[in-house]
Order: structure tokens, then sequence, then C-alpha cells
């Protein structure tokens, strides 16, 4: 459907509002729940089912499309995803997906971290952290991994509570658009280093993500591996990003 027919769909319902034209937006704008529940799945790795992700996300396009004022400016691809997204993780909290060994593996992640940074009066790298923790590298990537979603119902809790936090996204894109104090030169310098930092497989990991915007589910079969494996890799990518970037780590936001 073009966007004429679109805007024409929207005059519609807003109109008369029957539950054949709800009907008729909610299956045009279904595919955007299929990309947010598959940007949130990178985060989340394989602790959440993808299709559960769509199911929930398909109630917040539907609340979305009764709430939405297609009299204003705002589009609605941009307020929808939004609700999508916080019905998502709204109903993972409501499920307490959590389990109890992930709660207590970030635990000892935060001792271990305190625990250094006390004897060392420094941050500990994620080989030196595994050390501590008495399991191997790999282990502690998939401890990494586990702990995702921890991180990303975290993060839209502080969202939601109106904490500042870096804005003015590119709808098209995964990444934030650089606050106007940061030197576009120097991120640019930054961002290579960083990159440059990472193996080949890390590499197109982050470029199918952040910039072909390939869900977790594409990116492994295009690498011919486990959705669980390109889980992993994000992680570590980021993790040795983080080394170089710094304060300009800001710019991956979640997508989601």
């Amino acid at each position: 459907m073009d966007e004429a027919a679109r805007n024409i769909l929207w005059r519609d319902y807003a109109r008369l509002r029957s539950a054949d034209l709800r009907e008729k937006l909610i299956l045009e704008y279904a595919p955007l729940v299929k990309i947010v529940a598959g940007r949130l799945s990178m985060y989340l790795g394989y602790n959440v089912e993808y299709d559960d992700l769509v199911s929930y996300g398909i109630f917040g396009l539907i609340d979305a499309i009764d709430k939405y004022d297609c009299t204003k400016q705002n589009k609605f691809e941009t307020y929808a995803s939004l609700r999508i997204r916080g019905e998502i993780l709204d109903q993972i909290r409501k499920m307490d997906w959590i389990p109890r060994t992930v709660r207590q593996k970030q635990k000892q992640i935060d001792n271990a971290m305190r625990d250094f940074e006390a004897e060392h009066g420094r941050q500990a790298t994620d080989e030196e952290l595994a050390l501590s923790l008495g399991i191997s590298a790999d282990e502690y990537l998939d401890w990494q991994s586990q702990l995702k979603i921890t991180n990303v119902v975290s993060l839209n809790e502080f969202m939601e509570s109106g904490s500042d936090v870096p804005n003015g996204r590119n709808v098209s894109s995964h990444f934030m658009q650089p606050e106007e104090a940061y030197e576009e030169e120097e991120l640019k310098v930054v961002l290579a280093q960083a990159l440059d930092l990472l193996s080949e497989k890390e590499k197109l990991v982050i470029q199918m993500y952040y910039y072909d915007e390939l869900t977790l589910k594409e990116i492994a079969a295009v690498l011919e591996v486990s959705e669980s494996r390109v889980s992993q890799l994000h992680t570590k990518a980021l993790g040795k990003m983080k080394t170089k970037m710094g304060k300009y780590m800001g710019i991956l936001g979640s997508s989601v």
C-alpha cells in the first residue's frame, strides 16, 4: 500500500473507527512488529523466543493504532515502534522471565568488578573477570549474553522514568545521531579505530546489524552460524569497541 492509500485509510478509520478498517491497519503495519521484535532479539539473544516477542508486540501495535492522532505531524511508524517496544518489555517484566540463576550471575559479575577495581585501581577486562569468576572466556561471553535481557529491561525502565538519555535518533538507523557537543570528525576517527579491534566476523555482525539493519536470524543465516553464536559475537564486539570508544559508545542505541 502506498503512502496516499495509507493516508486515506487513516482518515477513514479516524472518522468511522470500524473494526474492519482497524484490521486493515493492523495487517498493513504488522511487518513493523517483526522489525522491532527482530532488533530486540539481538539484545535478548536466545533468552526469549522471537515468536513470543512478535506476539507481545502485536498488542503494542493495536494500542498505537487506537491512540494515534493522524491529524498531527508525528509519523505513525515512529510512534508505533515505541509502543511496540514498550509492550514487549512490559510483558517480559510481567512474566518475570529473568531466572534466578541469571540474577545471581549478574551479582557475581558486579562483585568481581568491584573487587578487581578496589585491588588494581582500574576496570577489569573480560578475560580478567572470567579468571576472577573461575570460568572460561567463552563461558563469560555466554553469561553476558544471558544478562542482556536484564540490561534491556533496565534501560527501558530508565527511559520511562524520564531520565536524561541521549535521543535524536535517526528513525531509519540503529545509530543515534551524535549530539551537537560531539565533534563529528573525532567520532569518525574513534569509530574507525574501534572497528579495527574486531575480527572479520565481529565486523560483519556490527555492519549487518547497525548499518544493514538485519535481524539476529538474518545475520545467522548469512554467516551460517547459530543465532546464539551471532549474539556472542555481537557481545564480544561491543566489549572490544567500548575500550576504544569510551564516551562515544552512547551512539550505539538498542534500537528497540
